[in-house]
């Protein structure tokens, strides 16, 4: 469970490692700070990597969902031009589970809790994907836009069980 002043930290630290983690791939990204939001607020999403956050008494999600340019940037440049950006192609849908593999770690190093640990990446494709949030009390969901340089939306939906 995480109270406003630990959630705060936890979005905050998901979105400063994922830009970190996308500079050090070559993926320059910003984020659009006039739509971050309360709850979930995606458009157009054809790909998705979904890892679970569990252990020390947190609970929840972290989600990074692309729009088809920003899955094609992705993909283009942390493959170095060498995978085709296709989404029923598992190398390519794989290259997105690292990139939140790498975002997961890097935030859970930087907020130093103790016993919480990551899920494997669960890879998911299609038109206009939509994360549903829960309806359960006490969890609370953000949404982080991030406009790719090189083309593109790349959202992090964050969920936590606050309660």
């Amino acid at each position: 469970m995480a109270d406003a002043g630990q959630l705060a930290v936890l979005v905050n630290t998901f979105g400063s490692s994922l830009i970190s983690v996308g500079r050090e791939v070559g993926l320059e990204m910003a984020l659009n700070k006039a739509q971050v939001s309360q709850g979930v607020k995606v458009q157009g999403v054809c790909a998705s990597a979904l890892i679970g956050i569990v252990g020390g008494g947190l609970q929840g999600t972290a989600v990074i969902m692309l729009d088809s340019a920003g899955f094609n940037s992705v993909v283009s440049t942390m493959s170095g031009g060498m995978i085709t950006p296709d989404i029923r192609e598992g190398v390519a849908m794989s290259v997105v589970g690292e990139l939140s593999n790498m975002m997961s770690g890097r935030a859970l190093i930087q907020t130093a809790l103790n016993g919480v640990d990551v899920t494997p990446p669960q890879l998911i494709c299609g038109e206009n994907i939509e994360n549903v949030p829960s309806q359960t009390p006490g969890i609370k969901c953000f949404t982080l836009p991030f406009a790719i340089q090189s083309g593109g939306t790349l959202y992090l939906v964050l969920s936590f069980n606050a309660s």
